[in-house]
């Protein structure tokens, strides 16, 4: 084995330097925003969960300690159980809608009549959803539970099921629904994913007899594991910040409807962060044992 001379190493520590200066280049705006305009509201947002506050004017606060963790998860009847809820829906929806946008994406990736149209149509939730026609309907009284179930189970088919069974297939169509809105971004990115991966690879394995569904896994499927990855945490963020969330619904009110429920709020948020960066982490640290990078593991 020919082992790589001093020169070729430092031209690749060269390289490594580059692509790292770069990334530090694109991530600076950001950086500087935080430093500028984040930090200090971070910080006084955690020092107010802990305290409470005792002059409105000057913002000044009363160290109180565990108290409003305390009272979020001991004595506020509705907090812990829209987190419960919250929490299921995500786990829930997440691997559906990541599965199903890697499904349409392989299916738009390939050569149709009319591909162009329903790339659009997939991506038009997106941004209903997200732009001044959801404000809109919000600001008029519509919840987020209206908003996104959409399919109705006819009352024909409700009386022949009964009752339970009906709530089941209401549910699983809410789910369906859930999913059709929140896929826009996943399919686009898993579409980036796809496109980059090189056709001599597809003609090579169909030349030594691979079928579809090999293909799918020996190559698709370890080539788009980067946008799998980048895909699940999108996903993850998307669901508990998403403004039909009852939980933030709930968090926010109770901050800014009373002005003396300031240090619940922040408490709140808390706890609602940590547990989504969290599995966040898990989800970065399990997945990227499977990720794949320029054709070898990393």
């Amino acid at each position: 084995m020919v082992k790589p001379s001093k020169r070729t190493s430092r031209r690749q520590m060269s390289m490594t330097r580059r692509r790292s200066l770069e990334s530090l280049i694109f991530l600076s705006p950001w950086i500087v925003g935080l430093c500028l305009f984040f930090i200090s509201p971070i910080f006084s947002s955690i020092r107010l969960s802990f305290s409470d506050i005792v002059q409105m004017k000057g913002f000044v606060m009363e160290w109180r300690g565990l108290q409003n963790y305390q009272h979020i998860f001991f004595y506020d009847i509705n907090f812990v159980p829209m987190f419960v809820q919250t929490v299921t829906d995500t786990l829930l929806n997440m691997p559906i809608c990541i599965v199903f946008s890697l499904v349409i994406a392989i299916l738009l990736n390939r050569k149709m009549v009319g591909r162009g149209f329903f790339r659009a149509a997939f991506f038009i939730p997106v941004l209903l959803g997200s732009g001044y026609v959801m404000k809109q309907m919000l600001g008029m009284g519509a919840d987020g539970a209206t908003i996104t179930t959409g399919i109705m189970v006819p009352q024909l088919i409700a009386d022949l099921l009964g009752h339970s069974m009906t709530d089941f297939l209401q549910s699983v169509l809410d789910r369906i629904t859930v999913v059709l809105w929140k896929s826009g971004v996943q399919i686009v990115l898993f579409l980036a994913g796809l496109q980059g991966i090189s056709s001599s690879l597809y003609e090579a394995a169909r030349v030594d007899g691979a079928t579809e569904w090999e293909m799918f896994w020996k190559i698709t499927l370890p080539m788009i594991s980067p946008v799998i990855l980048m895909n699940v945490v999108y996903t993850i963020v998307a669901f508990f910040t998403d403004s039909t969330n009852p939980i933030v619904d709930y968090i926010y009110k109770q901050s800014f409807s009373n002005p003396q429920q300031f240090a619940h709020g922040a408490a709140m948020g808390w706890v609602y962060f940590a547990f989504a960066f969290a599995l966040c982490g898990v989800c970065i640290g399990v997945l990227s044992r499977y990720v794949f990078v320029s054709g070898g593991k990393e």
